[in-house]
């Protein structure tokens, strides 16, 4: 019933741009290294210098493509945008890697895009039928297709009209040979934020690539606006009717680096929140706290420190086991988890062990993890979650499984404490976790987040991805 891949989401991506400063795709590069959390199947750079544009995109880490001066010198310029990548939409492969560059009537055009949009489908095949040629099978190439066909004169219009047309969720950095744009979908579900390195104008998917070049912190670019930069300085339109914001509420549970800013507090203090609301909420008798590393750490110090049971690291991550390790045989296969993970016996022996970690996916980590900890002499051990329980896939951005694939769309919690072995499972409650956030308990019809992958709720309309992935994603 259950695959055997991460019980964790999979990262988003990671946008970046800088206007008007010298070395911009240097420091490009150290903003995009410190985003690597959002996405590492690949990276890539867009420079412009005045005359020309250039282009880099690898697949890889950041760090082992963008680390030598052969590759930068590639990339001259004052202005630059990149991208750091994990597949949502469209396959893993060299062509969809960003940011997607072409060459226009109105001049050269480059886009890196934070998101998903539901409306795909529909937009390609009306832009097929109509003569266009798709060379990649990302959805930020739609953007490029619907800005090349506006009949609006102004690149500005044009990207209006391009707007207006796709539905989803994003957030977009582009490059022309006059303007840096950032762009934030109507509802502000992917972060965008506006910094200042030394009087050039930088924006970013979070504060900490701003910390990484030495940035300062501005301000968060709105839902629904177009912030335009250019040698005149920097100009905001805003041309969506006016929504309620509703900020994706896993940028704060697991997305986001622990050291980025979020509403003037940062990312680790939100976790540590919720570890806190979760002991409150749940009196579990134990001797140690032990955090399912690393996802589970600041969680699993909150719920130590408002419980009074000692933190322990009883589990250490290995941070040397590659993406693409191959297992090759059933053998080996078995031994998976503990390529990642091994146990601190002497924080585990002969104790109740209370294990904390963010999020349950698919319960296949979790379970041999659990095993794990009762093959190293523990009495009882318990699992904590710091978010409830994820009952439906999310579209906008994450790579989530389908229902079938989500454990707590198909069993209770008692079933799902026995299938991950577990004595006992618990979830933080929902209002719980509003609370952690400093949010009153959820408003009713209008939440403070997008917090559909618990509730079903999804603020923008999904109706197509469903008909088009019904196998997958109904049950």
């Amino acid at each position: 019933m259950y695959c055997k891949y991460s019980d964790h989401f999979k990262d988003e991506c990671g946008v970046f741009g800088i206007f008007g400063t010298q070395e911009a795709s240097v420091l490009t590069t150290l903003g995009l290294h410190s985003l690597q959390h959002r996405g590492q199947e690949g990276a890539g750079i867009v420079s412009f210098d005045g005359k020309s544009f250039h282009s880099e995109r690898k697949q890889g880490l950041v760090g082992d493509n963008f680390n030598n001066a052969h590759i930068l010198s590639q990339l001259p310029g004052n202005t630059a945008i990149g991208h750091v990548r994990y597949s949502t939409t469209g396959d893993s492969k060299p062509e969809n890697l960003q940011p997607l560059f072409a060459n226009l009537a109105i001049g050269g055009f480059a886009c890196a895009h934070n998101g998903n949009l539901t409306n795909t489908h529909s937009i390609k095949k009306k832009l097929v039928e109509s003569g266009s040629i798709f060379q990649t099978s990302s959805d930020t190439e739609i953007i490029l297709q619907l800005v090349a066909r506006s009949p609006k004169k102004k690149l500005i219009d044009k990207l209006i009209d391009t707007l207006f047309q796709i539905r989803g969720a994003y957030s977009l950095v582009i490059l022309t040979n006059k303007k840096l744009i950032g762009v934030r979908d109507p509802f502000g579900i992917r972060p965008l934020v506006l910094g200042d390195k030394d009087g050039s104008p930088v924006l970013a998917s979070e504060t900490c690539a701003l910390d990484m070049i030495g940035a300062k912190y501005v301000r968060d670019v709105k839902n629904g606006e177009i912030i335009i930069i250019t040698k005149n300085g920097i100009k905001s339109i805003k041309p969506f009717k006016i929504v309620p914001e509703r900020p994706c509420i896993f940028e704060r549970i697991y997305f986001a680096s622990p050291d980025s800013i979020i509403d003037n507090k940062t990312v680790y203090t939100y976790r540590k929140s919720l570890g806190e609301q979760l002991a409150i909420e749940n009196n579990i008798s134990a001797d140690v706290v032990v955090p399912i590393p690393d996802s589970g750490v600041s969680a699993a110090i909150g719920f130590s420190q408002k419980s009074s049971i000692p933190f322990e690291l009883g589990i250490i991550r290995s941070h040397y086991v590659g993406r693409t390790f191959i297992e090759p045989s059933q053998s080996i296969r078995q031994f998976g988890v503990k390529l990642k993970h091994s146990v601190n016996r002497s924080c585990i022996k002969n104790k109740k062990v209370i294990l904390i970690d963010d999020s349950i996916v698919r319960g296949t980590t979790a379970s041999k993890i659990v095993k794990m900890v009762y093959e190293a002499g523990a009495k009882e051990v318990h699992l904590g979650i710091s978010c409830p329980p994820i009952k439906h896939p999310d579209f906008y951005g994450i790579d989530t499984p389908n229902y079938n694939q989500l454990i707590a769309s198909n069993l209770n919690i008692k079933e799902m404490s026995n299938l991950v072995g577990a004595k006992s499972l618990f979830f933080l409650s929902l209002d719980g976790t509003y609370k952690a956030m400093g949010c009153s308990e959820r408003n009713g019809e209008t939440p403070q987040f997008t917090d559909h992958c618990f509730t079903g709720e999804y603020p923008i309309d999904i109706s197509e991805i469903l008909k088009l992935n019904s196998k997958n994603v109904t049950r």
